[in-house]
């Protein structure tokens, strides 16, 4: 199978290619540059693998939630390069992928992901290990408030994500119900690829005209109301 997979939902620009089983990555974590930066990583990556992007069965596209403008970068790139290939568009999770690489790099069953979401919120997701170690989601990815969390009794599971860094008034409010905390911070596009690749075989890619990025918080792409 030949997949392109790209995330630009965080801070990081970051894409990959899988050709027949071997990985190409680039992964730059620079704020506002990834208008910049994620072009010329496809072409190189496209050109390291000896591949047209008419060769690929499917684009993958972490698919948020996150930044506003970063994720309309991805989803503007994806369509255009989807549309003028041919290709159908696999829209992954963003939380998903770093839960992906929290179980490739740990023994955990569990792994609560919690990401930026500023106003005080992250956006939140709980993953439980799932077959090939990919992760599967445990409860309906949310926006969640800096408070403690309802967890299910019994379970200490790994967290990650930069949310946890960015505020630890969350980190102390649930560290009693944690194992502990990892320095994994944002999604990498080699871990789109597994789950992109199974959602593929699935069925579920997509045409490019039905891609709906996931905001979560709807709002920030609605005008504001006039004041009257």
């Amino acid at each position: 199978m030949k997949l392109l997979a790209l995330d630009t939902s965080s801070v990081a620009c970051s894409v990959a290619a899988q050709v027949d089983g071997a990985v190409i990555e680039r992964h730059e974590e620079q704020p506002r540059e990834h208008t910049r930066l994620l072009l010329p990583m496809i072409r190189g990556i496209l050109d390291e693998a000896g591949i047209a992007l008419g060769d690929l069965d499917a684009i993958v596209l972490g698919n948020g939630p996150g930044s506003f403008i970063g994720m309309r970068i991805a989803a503007s790139v994806v369509q255009g390069l989807a549309f003028g290939a041919g290709l159908s568009i696999v829209p992954v999770s963003s939380l998903a992928a770093v839960a992906a690489q929290v179980f490739d790099e740990s023994d955990a069953e569990q792994v609560l992901v919690a990401q930026d979401a500023h106003m005080n919120e992250v956006y939140f997701g709980r993953f439980r290990r799932g077959r090939g170690g990919l992760p599967v989601l445990a409860e309906a990815e949310r926006l969640q408030g800096i408070e403690r969390l309802e967890l299910p009794t019994g379970t200490r599971p790994l967290a990650a994500g930069f949310g946890w860094q960015r505020y630890p008034e969350l980190r102390a409010l649930n560290e009693d119900s944690l194992h502990e905390i990892i320095p994994v911070l944002y999604p990498r596009a080699r871990y789109l690829l597994p789950l992109g690749a199974i959602a593929f075989e699935d069925g579920k890619a997509i045409d490019p005209k039905a891609l709906n990025p996931a905001y979560l918080r709807q709002k920030v792409a609605e005008k504001p109301a006039p004041v009257s």
